[in-house]
């Protein structure tokens, strides 16, 4: 725990190094100590000594066997408190540790007030509102519809209390007709919840039933305790029949009217809720019932126009069969001109394949073939003899050209090629040697020669 007061203060100290304070200071510093030491606590305990000056605080003394401490709340805390606390009272609060400097009083500075026993039940039962809520047992797309027209209502109460009673005189008077089962089980007490989830488990299972109203009379809310309870909000939610849940007065709420399919104010309105007026029921049968009259009048009176307008209009059968024979010969007259159309259309259709047929015959085809395979014959004939001739004409002028170039045509001018034994071309006096075999080709035959001289220039 940490102190924000100064340690100086209480340890022993030389006389040259003693710290004195003040008692403001020393009431300042033990007030800063118990704000910062104590948190924000609850106390309970019981009401004395109780000032209400026109200033609109609240001051008084909150005690038990052994201890008393002095507490003060002021105006803007206490407008919350819902009633007004008196002498004697048991209360329990929320408050900080505080000391008032002026007195060196240690006092409790107080933030909430709520009377001991109510508020401990009305903060479970805010605790368990809250924790279902946030599951989804209240959501509306989970409530189940009640039936319309029930025929069989379980109720889950005590047999003996003014609840039953009331219910059953309700059902007696609007709808007699209706069945129902009473299962009896304590509404108060420890051993009610229990019980009440277990007839709400015995409803469920009895063959028929269309509704179950679960609920008691008036009472405290240490009386309506057990329809609080985890257990029985758990087992309505999860009930697969319609649970109407009538517990108490109009002002009373419990945890079982949220988690229920539907909630009525008292048990005598949730028979209300699900018992038909029978009153009501006869007027309205008898509405429909005239009505329905009125419906068969009406119609009993279209038909009999509609039958008068079908007499007016049956005429006599040879009449119809004089008008049957006319539209036959009617529908005999088109169908022979339509049959003399189509064939019409037919023949002019014929006739063109045929002449389109006489267009496409293979004689046709073939004779047409043969005039072309002779144009082509002719034409491929020209085409032959031109291209030779231009070729004779090209081999001549190469031939004269190449025999322009040729070396027998030099040696048709006097002219000889002189080649050595291996027959290469001498064409260099300095190749050849005297005594060297020479052959000496000429325009027409060769000689045979032998060098006696080699005369170089």
């Amino acid at each position: 725990m940490h102190n924000h007061f100064d340690p100086l203060a209480y340890s022993p100290q030389t006389p040259g190094e003693r710290k004195i304070l003040s008692v403001s200071d020393l009431n300042r510093q033990a007030k800063r100590l118990l704000e910062v030491s104590f948190p924000s606590i609850w106390v309970e305990g019981e009401l004395s000594n109780v000032a209400r000056p026109r200033s609109g605080h609240w001051y008084f003394t909150l005690k038990d066997a052994g201890a008393q401490v002095r507490c003060a709340m002021f105006r803007g805390a206490n407008l919350g408190v819902r009633f007004q606390p008196a002498e004697g009272q048991q209360v329990l609060i929320r408050a900080k540790v505080s000391l008032y400097e002026g007195r060196g009083d240690y006092q409790l500075i107080a933030e909430h007030m709520e009377e001991a026993g109510a508020g401990a039940l009305q903060r479970a039962f805010e605790e368990l509102k809250n924790r279902l809520a946030q599951e989804g047992l209240f959501n509306a797309e989970n409530k189940k519809p009640l039936p319309a027209m029930p025929k069989h209502v379980a109720v889950v109460t005590s047999p003996t209390g003014a609840a039953i009673r009331d219910v059953l005189t309700v059902f007696q008077r609007r709808f007699p007709a209706l069945k129902v089962t009473v299962i009896p089980t304590a509404v108060q007490g420890n051993e009610a919840a229990p019980q009440i989830v277990h007839a709400l488990s015995l409803a469920e299972k009895i063959p028929g039933v269309d509704a179950i109203i679960a609920g008691r009379g008036g009472g405290s809310m240490e009386d309506l305790w057990p329809f609080n309870e985890e257990t029985v909000a758990r087992a309505i939610a999860q009930c697969s029949i319609p649970v109407v849940s009538a517990v108490g007065h109009e002002v009373d709420f419990t945890i079982a009217d949220f988690t229920a399919d539907h909630r009525a104010p008292t048990p005598s309105a949730a028979a209300e809720l699900l018992s038909p007026d029978q009153v009501e029921l006869h007027n309205t049968l008898l509405g429909y019932q005239q009505m329905l009259t009125r419906l068969i009048n009406h119609r009993l009176q279209n038909n009999q126009q509609q039958l008068s307008h079908l007499c007016n209009r049956l005429r006599h059968p040879g009449e119809r069969l004089r008008e049957q024979s006319q539209r036959l010969d009617d529908l005999d007259i088109r169908l022979r001109k339509a049959m003399e159309l189509h064939l019409h259309k037919v023949t002019a259709r014929l006739d063109n394949n045929r002449e389109k047929l006489y267009q496409h015959t293979p004689l046709n085809t073939v004779a047409r073939f043969s005039t072309l395979q002779k144009q082509l014959d002719q034409r491929l004939t020209q085409a032959i003899t031109a291209n030779l001739n231009k070729h004779k004409q090209k081999l001549a002028s190469s031939i004269a050209e190449l025999d322009a170039y040729s070396p027998l045509s030099t040696l048709s001018r006097g002219y000889a090629i002189v080649q050595t034994a291996d027959e290469k071309v001498a064409s260099d006096a300095s190749q050849i040697s005297p005594g060297d075999k020479l052959k000496a080709r000429l325009s027409r035959g060769h000689l045979e020669c032998t060098v006696d001289k080699v005369i170089i220039e």
